[in-house]
């Protein structure tokens, strides 16, 4: 699909304004592009932001853009509206700067794309770094262990708060050998750290069946699906062979549903690591977890952010 990228060249001032344009002519959202960003000092631990570079920004002023189908046969008259309603800002006092007007033709597998050049290996724990598989990167040590994603559609980069929470307690407990089921794995990044570690299998599930084809088409990339059985599952339902360890990464309100199938799954000792989990959740998961025989041993925190690990008694 085809749409038409509509820009105005304005003030830091006329922002605001300027974006409301752009919904009352029935766009979804805009894009702000602001010199000022070059100078921010981004507080960016996860890999969130890199390489901002001063070619993607006006040299004064601010770009403010927003995104219509182009094959709508009503955008010459909305174009026209944009125009007339940019001159009543200037009317109004309001310094809109050049207030040009640029229209573009982007096609939508190049829109999907453009994010790609922000995401870079992201060192997520003394051992473990995330390597986007279009990123070249040299290991830093032999013991390193390197994940290669391609998130494609399936629930982000592995950059999340959450999911770094659980790959630091998966390289702390689990142990050589290990079973371990994924519950809601996503981009399987959970799975593929745990067989990097040594885990013997994992059985990676998830419910939606575009994280199922990306967390099968990652393990394939990363040369670990033989260890790997990535299902289209709902949480722990039909799952019964015992096993060491358990990984979820979803939120809190759905953990606290399933404890007790946790417990069952487990073999005695065995470990339970829940995150996606705000900390004002923190207490019900606990609660949950120690209702269904489990025994909290570590919470671990990143800004508001919570991992919780448990064992079976």
């Amino acid at each position: 699909m085809k749409w038409s990228e509509i820009s105005i060249h304005t003030t830091a001032e006329a922002v605001d304004a300027v974006s409301n344009l752009f919904y009352e002519i029935g766009a979804n959202g805009v894009v702000i592009e602001d010199p000022e960003v070059l100078h921010r000092d981004w507080d960016t631990p996860f890999g969130e932001i890199y390489q901002l570079s001063p070619d993607d920004f006006p040299a004064e002023g601010v770009f403010v853009k927003a995104y219509l189908a182009a094959e709508s046969s009503a955008l010459n008259e909305l174009l026209e509206e944009l125009k007339q309603q940019l001159d009543q800002l200037t009317g109004y006092g309001l310094d809109i700067g050049k207030g040009t007007i640029a229209v573009n033709d982007v096609h939508e597998d190049e829109w999907a794309h453009a994010w790609k050049k922000y995401y870079k290996p992201v060192h997520v724990s003394e051992r473990m770094t995330i390597k986007p598989v279009w990123e070249e990167y040299q290991p830093k040590g032999a013991d390193e262990v390197i994940i290669e994603m391609d998130p494609g559609m399936a629930f982000g980069t592995g950059t999340h708060p959450t999911t770094i929470l659980c790959l630091r307690a998966l390289e702390k407990y689990l142990q050589p050998g290990d079973r371990v089921y994924d519950v809601g794995t996503g981009t399987a990044i959970l799975s593929i750290a745990a067989v990097k570690l040594g885990a013997e299998h994992v059985l990676a599930m998830d419910l939606d069946e575009v994280a199922v084809r990306s967390a099968q088409s990652n393990t394939e990339l990363n040369g670990v699906d033989q260890k790997i059985t990535v299902r289209q599952n709902n949480l722990l339902e039909g799952v019964e062979d015992p096993v060491e360890v358990v990984v979820a990464n979803i939120l809190a309100e759905i953990i606290v549903r399933f404890t007790d199938d946790v417990y069952r799954v487990l073999k005695p000792g065995g470990t339970f690591i829940a995150s996606g989990i705000i900390e004002i959740k923190a207490d019900d998961v606990k609660a949950a977890m120690t209702a269904s025989g489990l025994d909290i041993v570590e919470t671990i925190f990143i800004d508001d952010w919570v991992a919780i690990t448990a064992k079976k008694r």
